[in-house]
């Protein structure tokens, strides 16, 4: 595979700025401790098994400006317009600044729920399909990185980032919707954040099965393909200009 070249490259890079892996990994983890302080599992928004998969979320928010910062910088460098000599297609470039960042939702993942076991986390249902929620979720937060990094310039993409940000809180990270009701559940609704939430909640709170789930996970997938299609078609524009 001729991109793994160039995906090799971008994880040596991506290591050699580590700001941005360090806030992705790092900043939730005080952030939820905080957080579990101010209410614990007196209220169900600040209990462990609520805030996990918000703050796994908040993470991913942030591994979207890497993603987007890293693309947008070599697009505005000679670097890349020499890479676009290559014989590779737009799917293989999006795949080779993509990769790197997986290990690190990984990991990410991974910390997050070994904090939350030490806060008390109790699981009620199957932790596979709570991964492969997430794990899709952290694809379609890369996929969005692409989107910024095709689209706009490295000053610009963490402007748009913050977008992200919101509507990954007001997606319920660390908010219950169905108490706040109202627009804001109604607009976040078509968003797939929400339904990462949701999903994973409902496994880990009420020990549902993937068939109760199965709607939200179809809208995450969807979700994440659509933004990946986006990127590659953003980024095949940029290859003919």
């Amino acid at each position: 595979m001729r991109f793994m070249v160039l995906a090799r490259r971008n994880f040596k890079e991506m290591y050699r700025s580590p700001l941005h892996i360090s806030l992705t990994i790092g900043l939730p983890i005080p952030l939820m401790l905080v957080l579990y302080a101010i209410g614990g599992d007196d209220v169900r928004a600040l209990a462990p098994t609520f805030l996990v998969p918000g703050i796994i979320l908040f993470g991913f928010a942030l591994l979207t400006d890497s993603a987007g910062m890293i693309l947008a910088q070599d697009r505005e460098k000679a670097l890349l317009s020499r890479l676009l000599t290559a014989p590779l297609r737009a799917t293989d470039f999006i795949a080779a600044y993509s990769l790197p960042y997986i290990p690190v939702a990984l990991l990410h993942i991974i910390l997050v729920f070994v904090i939350g076991a030490l806060l008390g986390l109790e699981i009620y249902g199957n932790l596979g399909y709570v991964f492969l929620i997430l794990f899709v979720m952290s694809i379609g937060y890369i996929g969005m990185g692409m989107i910024l990094g095709s689209l706009f310039t490295y000053t610009q993409a963490p402007i748009v980032w913050i977008v992200v940000m919101l509507l990954t809180v007001f997606g319920g990270a660390w908010m219950d919707l169905e108490e706040i009701g109202g627009g804001i559940k109604t607009v976040m609704d078509f968003f797939p954040f929400t339904h990462a939430l949701d999903a994973s909640r409902d496994v880990m709170e009420h020990g549902v099965g993937f068939r109760c789930i199965a709607a939200d996970f179809y809208w995450v997938l969807g979700y994440t393909i659509a933004f990946f299609a986006i990127g590659v078609f953003l980024f095949r524009r940029r290859m003919v200009e």
